[in-house]
């Protein structure tokens, strides 16, 4: 069983830069890949980044702008968004699979946060 808990969003500027994070608990987090969705209203959820041991993975539509990282030793994911734009406004959540099954699914996905806000303004 893993537990993830966002932390870091909040109301920031077009243009403007958050980090979220992501912590899990349990002794195995160095072996689940961890992924990135966000949901705005009225909009099905979205797969924005992936991370399976050193590898990542990007939604077009945040690449370039998006950094997904871990740090094991602390069991913490992390989302750097830079050059943020209105239409990320989202609820972000994170998530774990293990092992790993389908990247960019949301279904594939066994472990889900409570979400973190994200507001930018114009």
């Amino acid at each position: 069983q893993v537990q993830l808990v966002e932390s870091g969003g909040g109301l920031v500027q077009a243009g403007g830069s958050l980090r979220l994070s992501c912590a899990a608990s349990g002794r195995t987090f160095s072996t689940y890949t961890m992924g990135w969705f966000r949901q705005a209203p009225g909009k099905e959820r979205e797969f924005l980044s992936a991370i399976a041991w050193s590898s990542t993975y990007y939604a077009d539509s945040v690449k370039g702008r998006f950094t997904i990282s871990r740090d094991n030793a602390k069991n913490t994911m992390y989302l750097q968004m830079n050059s943020l734009k209105p239409e990320d406004t989202a609820v972000y959540y994170c998530a774990a699979q293990s092992p790993l099954y389908a990247l960019r699914s949301e279904a594939a996905y066994d472990y889900w946060g409570q979400g973190t806000q994200v507001t930018v303004s114009s």
